[in-house]
C-alpha cells in the first residue's frame, strides 16, 4: 500500500493542482474582466525574468559559501548549473527525489579536480528515480544535504522575516491582531538568530554539537554550522535570504503591472510569503493551483480583483519555468554523457 502510494502521489498533486486552479478561477466574472480591455505590456514579464533570475543567482551565493565551507569545493559555474537543474526539477519533472536532493547528490559527488570519474557515477534516471538512505550514506553525501538544509532554513527564515514586515505594515487588513503577529514573527526570528549565534560562542555548546557531527561522520561540518548561524555570517546570509524573497516579491509585482495593476507592496509581503509557507506542503506541482488560489483571495483584501491576481499569478509561474530552463543544458549534457558512457551498473557511492 505504501508503495502504492508513493507511485500515485505525484499524479494525486497533478490532481489537486488543477483543483486548486479551479477554486481560484471559478468566481471569476471572466466576462466583466475582458470588458476592461486590459492592456498587456510584455516588458514587465522581461523585467520580472531578470528579478528572478537576479533572485536565484543571489541564492546560489548563499548555497555555494556554504558548500565551501562544508568542504566541498566547485567551479562557481558548477553552483550555478546545479541550483538551476534543481529549481527546474522542482517545476515538476517526474522524479523520485525532488531537485534539492539532485542538487546535494551532485554537489556531494562532483569534485573540483574530477576525482568521481564518469563511469563510476549512476545515470540521470537512476538519479533521479533511486532512493536515498542517508543512515547508510557516505560523508560526503550527508555533507551535501545538510548544506541544502541550510540553505532551506535561511531562506525559510528570510520569507518569515519579510512576512512578519508586511504584517507590521499592513496587518490590519486581515485582523486587528496583525501588526501584533507580525512583531512576534520578527522578535523570533531575529530572537533565534540572536540565541543561535549566543549558544555557538560556548564551548560546551560547540562541544556538543562537533561530538554529534562526529557521531554521524561530519567533524568537519562544525565550520558550516559557523557559517549558517554564527556572527557576523548569520547577518549576511539573512540579509541575503530577505533580498532574494524581495527579489521574487518585486518580480510578482511586475507581473502585476503587466496587467496595468498598481498592487500594494505591503500586500505582497503579506501574500507571497504566507504562499512560500504553504508551499511547504507537497500537495501542488511547483505551488501551481496553491498560488493561484492563496494570493487571488490575499490580494482581495486590498481591493486587487481576483481574476487579474490569477492571471498575473499563472504568469508568474510561466516566467519562473523560464528562469529554470537554463537548468535543462546541465541535464541533457549529464544524459548525453551517460548515453556515450559503458558500464553503467547502478547506484554508487559519492
Amino acid at each position: 500500500m505504501k508503495k502504492t502510494f508513493k507511485t500515485l502521489w505525484p499524479y494525486l498533486r497533478v490532481v489537486l493542482s488543477l483543483l486548486l486552479l479551479w477554486l481560484a478561477v471559478r468566481n471569476i466574472d471572466w466576462q466583466a474582466l475582458s470588458s476592461t480591455k486590459i492592456e498587456i505590456q510584455p516588458q514587465w514579464f522581461v523585467l520580472a525574468l531578470a528579478l528572478l533570475v537576479s533572485a536565484n543567482l543571489l541564492a546560489v551565493v548563499r548555497w555555494g559559501w556554504l558548500l565551501r565551507s562544508l568542504g566541498l569545493y566547485h567551479p562557481v559555474t558548477n553552483y550555478i548549473t546545479l541550483y538551476f537543474a534543481g529549481g527546474l526539477i522542482n517545476q515538476g519533472l517526474p522524479s523520485t527525489i525532488g531537485g534539492d536532493s539532485y542538487r546535494a547528490v551532485e554537489a556531494s559527488r562532483l569534485a573540483h579536480n574530477s576525482e568521481a570519474t564518469t563511469s563510476s557515477q549512476p545515470t540521470l534516471t537512476q538519479e533521479l528515480h533511486e532512493p536515498i538512505d542517508l543512515q547508510h550514506a557516505p560523508p560526503r553525501l550527508r555533507l551535501g544535504f545538510l548544506s541544502v538544509a541550510f540553505d532551506r532554513g535561511l531562506g525559510l527564515v528570510g520569507n518569515n522575516i519579510l512576512g512578519a514586515l508586511g504584517l507590521l505594515l499592513s496587518g490590519t487588513m486581515i485582523a486587528p491582531w496583525g501588526p501584533t503577529l507580525g512583531a512576534w514573527v520578527l522578535g523570533a526570528m531575529l530572537g533565534g538568530a540572536v540565541v543561535g549565534c549566543l549558544l555557538l560562542k560556548l564551548p560546551r555548546t560547540r562541544g556538543l554539537i562537533l561530538a554529534l557531527l562526529t557521531k554521524l561522520g561530519m567533524s568537519q561540518a562544525l565550520k558550516g554550522v559557523d557559517t549558517a548561524f554564527g556572527w557576523p555570517q548569520v547577518a549576511v546570509q539573512l540579509t541575503i535570504s530577505v533580498m532574494t524573497h524581495t527579489l521574487a516579491l518585486c518580480a510578482f509585482w511586475f507581473c502585476l503591472r503587466a496587467f496595468g495593476i498598481y498592487a500594494p507592496f505591503a500586500a505582497l509581503m503579506v501574500g507571497l510569503p504566507a504562499l512560500g509557507l504553504l508551499m511547504m506542503l507537497p500537495i501542488s506541482i511547483s505551488g501551481w493551483g496553491l498560488r493561484e488560489a492563496t494570493l487571488s483571495a490575499a490580494l482581495l483584501l486590498w481591493g486587487v480583483d481576483s481574476g487579474v491576481t490569477v492571471l498575473a499569478s499563472v504568469s508568474f509561474g510561466i516566467v519562473t519555468l523560464v528562469t529554470y530552463l537554463p537548468g535543462a543544458v546541465s541535464l541533457l549534457r549529464r544524459r548525453r554523457a551517460d548515453a556515450s558512457s559503458p558500464n553503467k551498473t547502478g547506484l554508487a557511492t559519492p
